[in-house]
Formats: structure tokens, C-alpha cells, sequence
């Protein structure tokens, strides 16, 4: 059984321990796929006939409706200690789903592959998450998920690079793309099996039974938070389908998307160290007024200029948030709970995308591409007011010894 003493004596590669060094570059992998086929998804959706709103429905029913999975699969690792299992349950089903985007003629096929491959996404990410968490050393939470976000963004740069050429050397033929795009993903498999050790736990310290006053107010408080954020936080495909229709080609759609991932690896480690020793309440409240600024921008701006402006500040906020709540939830979350907890936390903003990509999808539709945008900005700022009260709120017990 591997303890803290145990991980805190382990060789550590470029700063990090074998567990999360390895547990990024399997994010790397699969990211790549993932990203060589959602950075032309909007567009390939569009040409089998897909409208926006059915766009925004397809993404929002595919992550809400395996959300559950988040919550059981966190659950259940916690339940049998154990994380490896899960991760390759869920890798191994994205590897396999992935290619066959390559056959499908219509939205309704689309949503049923997506289903499936995100509900794989649920079976591994709680566990995942409770893997890094389990194998920080030294209080690094924020640089551990630091890296993890920064390895996810390195394959979000080197999927869409891929997807950009072979639209280069075979336009249009968004099948081929598909194909391709297995080849990381089961490359991901191996290094699941041959690279990650099981972060085991004391078997007398397993979490059985989930009863809801086992975690602390705080951590309701912050979902609450997270759900009021999600809420304005509508899938990306709307941002590059924005991005077209203000002038950017298609071939260089994935282009643009790519500066996000760019600006979000440079800065994820240092934004991650920097939460630890100043506070992730902070960085937090930072990250949504950046989202405020980008999703505002996006809702007035006409220019091609602004728009590649706007995605490198949105991967600004990228590097702010995604990482930094994890490892927020991490600090607060006695270890033998952490896969529960973050599952229940994937499981809300899975289900929360839902109402968001709906909403954001009919406003673009029904009345005009800002408007969705102006809702977005709203609903970061309120975050970013209730993250400022929370902090506060928090420090202040803290100082009373509460």
C-alpha cells in the first residue's frame, strides 16, 4: 500500500510524481483526439444539416445525460479505493468510439456517438481527478492540477494542428479526420496500463455510505457558485461558430481555437503554483471576470482581430479556473472522499451544460448572436460577486478559529 510517506519519497520527474506526470500525458493523448474531432465537429454538424440550436442540444444532452456517471464512478472508487480501473474503462471507450465518427450521415447518429463517448468521459474523470489528489505531495494541489490542465491543452494544441492540416492536403473530408483521431487515443490505453500505479487507501478509512452532512458548507456554497457560472458557460462550438461568421475560414477555425490551448498550457503551472500560495478564492475570482470580459467581447465585436484577441484572454481564464476549482475541492475534501466529491462537482457542471448550451443555443437562433454572449458575461460576473462574499466569508471564520 502506497502511504503520503511513500509518495513523498518517490523519484519525481520535471518536479512531479510518476502518478500525475503519467495521468497527464494520458489526458494529453486522448485530449489530442478529442480536440481533432470537436474542432471541426461545429462545422461538420452544420454541413448534415444540424442548426445551431441543434448543435447547442446535441453537446448539452451528451454531457448532461452521462453527468450521473460522474457521481457513481467518483462513488464507487472511493467505495473500493481504487482509480486505475475506471480510467481505463472510460479511455478505453472514448478509443473506441472516436473512429467511428467516420461512418455517421446525420446530427441524431452525432448524438448518439457523443453520448456514449462522454459517458466513458464520466466513468474516468472523478476517479482521475481523485488519483492526482491522492498523489500530491508537499500541499502542490494547485501545480498538480496545474499540469493536468496544462497536458490537456497540449493535446487541445496538437489536435487541432492535426485537424488544420488534413483539412489543408483534403479539404472537406471531415471522416478522414475522424479516423486519424483514434490513433492517440489508444496510445492513451498503454500508458494507463504501464505508466499509473493504483493510489490505494487505507481499507479502513473507505468511504461506504454518501450521506450529504459528510462534507463541509463550504463545499455546498462553492457548488452553488459553480452552478451559477455553468449556467452562462455554453459549449465552445458556439465561440467557433461565432468565429466563422465573423470572418474566419473554416480551415483555420481549429487554428484559432488553438490559441486558447497555447495560452492555457504557458500558464496553468504558474497560475496553479501561484493558487497555492496566495489562495485559489483569488485566482477564482479573477478567472470569471476574465470570462465576463471574453464572453462580452464576443457579443459585440466584428472584428477577426478581436476574436483571435478574445480566445487567447479566454485561455487566460481557462488556466484560472478549471484546474484551480479542482484543486480548490481538493484542499476542502478529506482524502478518503475526494472521488465522491468530484464527482458530484463533474456531475453538476455536466448537468448545468445542459440548460446552458439550450439557452445560449435558442438566444442565438431566435434572437441574435450576442445575446448569448451578454448572458455568459452576466452570469461570470455574479460568480465572480459570490466567490468575492465566499472568500470573505471564509476568511473571516478562520480569523474567529471557526
Amino acid at each position: 500500500m502506497r502511504t503520503k510517506s511513500n509518495l513523498n519519497k518517490e523519484k519525481r520527474f520535471f518536479g512531479f510524481n510518476r502518478n500525475i506526470l503519467f495521468t497527464g500525458l494520458t489526458s494529453f493523448l486522448t485530449d489530442t483526439s478529442v480536440k481533432m474531432v470537436y474542432s471541426v465537429m461545429p462545422m461538420f454538424l452544420l454541413s448534415i444539416g444540424a442548426s445551431k440550436t441543434s448543435l447547442s442540444l446535441i453537446e448539452g444532452i451528451a454531457e448532461s445525460t452521462a453527468a450521473l456517471v460522474k457521481t457513481l464512478s467518483g462513488f464507487w472508487s472511493d467505495k473500493i479505493g481504487k482509480n486505475k480501473p475506471f480510467m481505463l474503462i472510460g479511455y478505453g471507450i472514448s478509443a473506441i468510439i472516436i473512429p467511428l465518427y467516420s461512418f455517421v450521415i446525420s446530427p441524431l447518429q452525432v448524438l448518439y456517438l457523443r453520448f456514449i463517448e462522454r459517458f466513458g468521459k464520466g466513468i474516468r474523470t472523478a476517479p482521475r481527478d481523485s488519483l492526482i489528489a491522492g498523489s500530491v505531495t508537499n500541499g502542490e494541489t494547485g501545480k498538480s492540477f496545474g499540469l493536468q490542465k496544462a497536458m490537456d491543452n497540449s493535446g487541445a494544441i496538437v489536435g487541432p494542428l492535426a485537424a488544420f492540416a488534413l483539412l489543408i492536403f483534403y479539404p472537406g473530408d471531415y471522416k478522414r479526420i475522424f479516423l486519424f483521431a483514434g490513433i492517440p487515443a489508444i496510445l492513451s490505453i498503454f500508458v494507463i496500463i504501464f505508466g499509473i500505479k493504483e493510489a490505494k487507501k487505507n481499507k479502513e478509512s473507505l468511504f461506504k455510505k454518501f450521506h450529504f452532512k459528510d462534507f463541509p458548507r463550504k463545499y455546498y456554497l462553492f457548488l452553488i457558485i459553480v452552478f451559477v457560472f455553468t449556467l452562462g458557460n455554453s459549449t465552445d462550438a458556439l465561440l467557433m461558430v461565432k468565429a466563422n461568421e465573423v470572418g474566419v475560414k473554416v480551415a483555420f477555425i481549429p487554428l484559432v481555437y488553438l490559441v486558447t490551448s497555447i495560452v492555457s498550457v504557458l500558464l496553468a503551472i504558474p497560475i496553479g503554483s501561484l493558487s497555492d500560495r496566495i489562495g485559489k478564492e483569488k485566482i477564482l475570482i479573477a478567472g470569471f471576470l476574465i470570462y465576463a470580459i471574453v464572453y462580452y467581447g464576443f457579443g459585440v465585436t466584428g472584428s477577426v482581430i478581436a476574436i483571435v484577441l478574445l480566445f487567447a484572454l479566454y485561455g487566460l481564464y481557462s488556466a484560472a479556473t478549471d484546474g484551480i476549482q479542482k484543486a480548490f475541492i481538493s484542499d476542502i475534501i478529506d482524502d478518503n472522499k475526494k472521488g465522491t466529491a468530484m464527482g458530484i462537482y463533474n456531475a453538476l457542471i455536466g448537468i448545468t451544460l445542459l440548460p446552458a448550451s439550450l439557452i445560449a443555443g435558442l438566444l442565438y437562433d431566435k434572437v441574435n448572436s450576442g445575446v448569448p454572449f451578454y448572458f455568459g458575461a452576466a452570469t461570470a460576473l455574479i460568480s465572480a460577486v459570490l466567490m468575492f462574499f465566499f472568500a470573505r466569508d471564509t476568511k473571516i471564520k478562520a480569523l474567529n478559529g471557526q
